[in-house]
C-alpha cells in the first residue's frame, strides 16, 4: 500500500519589538517555493525538506509538498500572509493524507495569533482528525506551547546551535511518522516549563555548558523503553507570548506518567542552571581592540554583532561596530552586512571604481546606532545571489538581494539589500572578498556564524553594540508574558 504524506514548512522567529512587520515579499526575499519548486530547491540539501524528501523516497511515499517557506526573523507576521501560507498547508490535507511531516520554527507570531504553530495544527486536525500522525521538527529556539504538544503526536527540535542537524532531526521524525502509519507505535508528546524566559545557555553546543550536559541526559533518557524523543527548546525571548522560554518536551509510545516525569526532570535541572552562559559579551571599543592584537591573515579574528543580529530579529543596519572598526584604523578588515537598500543603490549609480560620501546604516531605528557618515571607493556589485556551502543549509540557494562593497579606509564594508544573518563564506565570497585572507572580520551574527567561522578564527569575540537583539530582556516591556518570571522578577519555581 503507498501511503501519502503532506510535507510542508512554513517558518519564522517572530520578534515582537521589531518595528518591521513580515509580510508576503518578506518570505520571498528568504525564500518562498509551491510546487514542484519545493523538490527541486529542497532535494539533497541539509535541510529539513531535503531530510524529509529523502526518507519519502526510500519508502515510497506518494508526497504533496504545497509549500515551503521562510522569512528571515523580524516583527509579527502579518494576518494576510499567515492567512495565505498556512491556508494553503490545510488545503492541501484535502484529501486526507497518511501522514503529516512539518518543518516549522516554533516562534511565529502573528497579527492575528500568538501561536501561530498551534494555530496551524489546530486546523489541520480539523480537517484531518486526530488519527493522522503528524510530526513536527522545531528549531532549538522554539516557544513549545501546550497547544502545539497536546496536538503534534511528534516534536523533535534541533539538538545543535549553530544549526547543523536539520537533515538529521527531519529522518527522524520521518522515521517515527513511517512507524506509526505502520501501526507500530503511538507516539504522544508532552511539554514542561518552569518560570523562566531564558536557560539552556540559550542553547549553545559549541562548549561545555549546560545545554551540553542536559543533552546528555536526554540521550540517556531515551535509551529507556517507550521513550521516541526528547527534546530540549532554549526558547525565544524577544517573543511577548504567555508560554515564551524554555520547555522541555517528550514523545513516547503510548500515553505514561513517564513521560512527563522526564519533562519535570530535565525542566528542573534547566531552572537551576538558568543563570549560567558560555558566552561574554565585549564592548565595542575592547573588542576592537583586541582583534586588532589577535588576528592576522590567513587567521582573522571575528568580532560578531550579536545585539544586531538579523537571525534573532535585529535591523543588521546597527552601525556602532562598524564605525569602531573604521575609528581604529583597522587594516585589511571586512565587515558583512550593513543593510542599506539605498546605499547599494547609490554605489551602482556611481558605478565600479567610484569614490563617494554617504550615509549608511541607522535606518530602521537610529537609536541603535545613527547612520554612519564614511566616503569610499566601490569594489564590487553584484546580485548578491549564492549557494550554501555548509555546515548550515548546505546545498540551499540563497540571495542578499543586490549588494555592493565600499572600500573605507582599510575596512571592506558589504552594503546588502535583504536583511540576512552571516553564517556561511558565501557571505563574504559572493561580495568578492575572502573572508580566510583578511586579518579581521565583523559580521552580525550570535552563534550560527561558530560553525563556518570558528574553525578559521584566530579568535572570536560576541560584541554588545546595543542594539535589539540585546540579551538582556530587562530592557523590554513585556504586556503577554506569563508573571511572574525570571530575570525580569524575583520568583522561585
Amino acid at each position: 500500500m503507498t501511503r501519502r504524506v503532506l510535507i510542508a514548512s512554513v517558518m519564522h522567529e517572530t520578534n515582537t519589538f521589531s518595528r518591521l512587520p513580515t509580510d508576503l515579499e518578506a518570505f520571498r526575499h528568504r525564500y518562498l517555493h509551491r510546487g514542484e519548486a519545493v523538490p527541486a530547491n529542497f532535494r539533497g540539501t541539509s535541510t529539513e525538506i531535503g531530510g524529509f524528501l529523502e526518507i519519502a523516497a526510500r519508502e515510497g511515499w506518494q508526497v504533496a509538498h504545497p509549500i515551503a517557506a521562510a522569512a528571515t526573523p523580524s516583527g509579527k507576521v502579518t494576518g494576510e500572509a499567515w492567512a495565505v501560507l498556512s491556508g494553503e498547508i490545510v488545503e492541501a490535507a484535502r484529501p486526507r493524507p497518511d501522514g503529516i511531516l512539518l518543518a516549522l520554527h516554533g516562534a511565529m507570531v502573528t497579527e492575528t495569533v500568538d501561536d501561530a504553530e498551534g494555530d496551524l495544527l489546530e486546523r489541520l486536525r480539523a480537517t484531518v482528525g486526530n488519527d493522522v500522525p503528524i510530526a513536527i521538527t522545531l528549531d532549538l529556539h522554539a516557544n513549545v506551547t501546550d497547544r502545539m504538544a497536546r496536538l503534534a503526536d511528534i516534536i523533535i527540535p534541533y539538538r545543535t546551535y549553530p544549526h547543523v542537524d536539520q537533515v538529521e532531526r527531519a529522518r527522524q521524525a520521518a522515521e517515527l511518522v513511517a512507524r506509526a502509519m505502520a501501526g507500530e507505535i503511538r507516539p504522544q508528546t508532552v511539554v514542561a516549563r518552569r518560570p523562566t524566559l531564558d536557560g539552556m545557555d540559550h542553547g549553545r553546543t559549541t562548549s561545555e555548558g549546560p545545554m551540553r550536559a542536559l543533552l546528555a541526559r536526554a540521550a540517556a533518557f531515551e535509551r529507556e523503553p517507550g521513550v521516541l524523543v526528547v527534546g530540549l527548546n532554549a526558547g525565544f525571548g524577544w517573543a511577548d507570548i504567555a508560554e515564551a522560554g524554555p520547555s522541555v518536551t517528550v514523545t513516547g509510545d503510548g500515553n505514561s506518567p513517564r513521560w512527563r516525569a522526564i519533562a519535570d526532570e530535565l525542566m528542573d535541572e534547566v531552572w537551576q542552571t538558568r543563570t549560567q552562559s558560555t558566552a561574554t559579551l565585549l564592548p565595542v571599543a575592547d573588542a576592537v581592540a583586541r582583534a586588532r592584537q589577535m588576528g592576522k591573515p590567513g587567521k582573522p579574528a571575528v568580532l560578531a554583532d550579536t545585539t544586531d543580529n538579523p537571525g534573532g530579529g535585529g535591523y543588521g543596519d546597527a552601525t556602532r561596530l562598524l564605525a569602531g572598526m573604521i575609528n581604529a584604523g583597522l587594516q585589511n578588515a571586512a565587515y558583512c552586512p550593513i543593510t542599506d537598500p539605498a546605499a547599494v543603490a547609490a554605489c551602482r549609480q556611481a558605478g565600479l571604481g567610484a569614490r563617494l560620501s554617504l550615509a549608511i546604516g541607522g535606518q530602521v531605528d537610529p537609536a541603535f546606532g545613527p547612520p554612519l557618515g564614511v566616503e569610499g571607493t566601490v569594489r564590487f556589485l553584484g546580485d548578491g545571489a549564492f549557494t550554501f556551502d555548509g555546515p548550515m543549509w548546505k546545498g540551499l540557494k540563497g540571495t542578499m538581494g543586490e549588494i555592493a562593497v565600499l572600500a573605507v579606509g582599510g575596512v571592506e564594508i558589504v552594503l546588502a539589500s535583504n536583511r540576512f544573518q552571516v553564517t556561511d563564506p558565501q557571505h563574504f565570497l559572493a561580495a568578492g572578498i575572502d573572508p580566510r585572507a583578511k586579518s579581521v572580520i565583523g559580521l552580525k551574527s550570535s552563534q550560527h556564524f561558530r560553525a563556518a567561522y570558528q574553525p578559521i578564527a584566530s579568535e572570536v569575540l560576541l560584541v554588545n553594540s546595543g542594539a535589539l537583539t540585546n540579551p538582556d530582556y530587562r530592557m523590554f516591556t513585556y504586556r503577554k508574558l506569563r508573571r511572574p518570571i525570571w530575570p525580569l522578577d524575583d520568583v522561585t519555581a
